[in-house]
């Protein structure tokens, strides 16, 4: 009975132990971190039809490099974020679909502006942790 536990050891070690010196040996790391952003409130729409929109969101990096460069452009992000849900309309936020695609350009205005100051995206995605509108 020994000797079968210990081949059964034997072989389960040989499967997985090229697992992870592939793993080691890739280059990625298992760095994930979010940055929670203080909650953005803007008004959008029309003169006639003002609407109100207030948006908690959360970016998710991949590395301390990363953290750095979003922490270093906060402003850059918050300023853009802004204007882009500003510029929004009833269509682009009342429907969850249409806040998931709200999700995707502002997770592609803050890689690319990254991408642009620093010439790496960065940032892997973003979530809303909230999201009203009225």
């Amino acid at each position: 009975m020994l000797r079968v536990l210990s081949l059964v050891v034997a072989i389960m070690s040989s499967l997985v132990s090229p697992a992870l010196w592939a793993a080691e040996g890739d280059g990625k790391s298992d760095y994930i971190s979010y940055i929670e952003l203080k909650p953005f409130v803007t008004n959008f729409g029309s003169a006639d039809n003002l609407r109100f929109l207030k948006a908690e969101v959360t970016i998710q990096v991949d590395s301390s490099d990363a953290h750095h460069a979003v922490n270093a452009h906060m402003a850059q992000i918050r300023n853009d974020l802004v204007f882009l849900f500003s510029a929004q309309t009833e269509e682009s936020v009342g429907t969850v679909a249409a806040q998931q695609v709200l999700a995707g350009e502002a997770l592609n205005l803050i890689q690319d502006m990254l991408r642009e100051e620093t010439g790496e995206s960065f940032v892997t995605d973003l979530f809303f942790t909230s999201l009203v509108v009225q």
